[in-house]
């Protein structure tokens, strides 16, 4: 089964208002999902995670670890920046994501490039983590490293809020009903936040809108859209979509590569005086 680019594109301009340019740009954008340290992500680029004043910073699709819901596809993220001259900065890249029946997963992090960029960015990092063992592990080309750390708790399985929640002072979320692309069922959420006018930095009340396009088969959201008036606007977009067990060569390191264990040592008890 594969979802095509241009349908997800669609279901965000229908229900959430991009720009056309943003739109017809017909390029892809950074993605990145990684699970690292003790708390399994690293709160920068987790799309759960509420966003904190404009920003341009591009968070991933986090790939849930999941059993039984084994796929591959491909991530493709618009960068729409305004500039304070009023001029528009573009930026593109993609990654591969996939998992396996067991829930094991790999993710990339690629290096972003301007929209008319031809062929595939670099790599910079490739992730790996294995539910049934913790084991979550870094893979850096250009250092040929590979990082592993063995986490003293399982990250989530969910990817972050897929149902409106309660309102508060300067947040409300909307749910905007479900979607079928394709033979995928989509369910989708907007979370409107409001940042004071003594807190925006323009001086006027200013309201970022986050949307969410969330799929309970695949357990991911499939589209994410940031919306910042201050920095404009971020569209992150999972297409090719094959559901099936990936190729498990893409989980294979390589053997050239120097491996370093990086889990903490525990932590001993402090003797106490008598």
């Amino acid at each position: 089964m594969r979802l095509a680019f241009s349908s997800l594109v669609l279901l965000v301009a229908c229900v959430g208002g991009s720009s056309p340019s943003l739109l017809n740009a017909q390029i892809v954008a950074e993605s990145t999902a990684t699970i690292s340290g003790r708390s399994g992500q690293p709160a920068a680029t987790v799309p759960s995670r509420d966003y904190r004043g404009p920003q341009v910073h591009i968070p991933g699709i986090f790939v849930t670890p999941v059993p039984n819901a084994p796929f591959t596809a491909t991530v493709q993220i618009v960068s729409h920046e305004l500039l304070p001259d009023g001029s528009e900065h573009i930026v593109t890249t993609i990654n591969h994501i996939a998992r396996q029946s067991s829930g094991r997963i790999y993710n990339e992090r690629r290096l972003l490039v301007p929209a008319g960029f031809k062929g595939e960015p670099r790599l910079l990092e490739a992730h790996l983590y294995d539910p049934s063992s913790r084991l979550n592990t870094f893979i850096d080309p250009a250092r040929r490293l590979v990082r592993e750390t063995t986490l003293d708790h399982p990250p989530a399985t969910t990817p972050g809020p897929t149902e409106p929640g309660p309102a508060l002072p300067d947040r409300v979320d909307t749910g905007l009903g479900e979607q079928n692309f394709q033979g995928i069922a989509l369910r989708g959420m907007r979370r409107t936040r409001t940042v004071p006018a003594d807190r925006s930095g323009t001086g006027k009340e200013v309201v970022i809108t986050d949307d969410y396009w969330y799929s309970p088969a695949l357990s991911i959201y499939l589209t994410i859209r940031h919306d910042d008036p201050r920095s404009g606007e971020q569209l992150v977009s999972v297409t090719e979509i094959h559901q099936g067990e990936p190729d498990a060569n893409l989980f294979a390191l390589p053997p050239e590569y120097k491996v370093v264990d990086e889990t903490p040592l525990p932590q001993t008890g402090r003797a106490t005086a008598p």
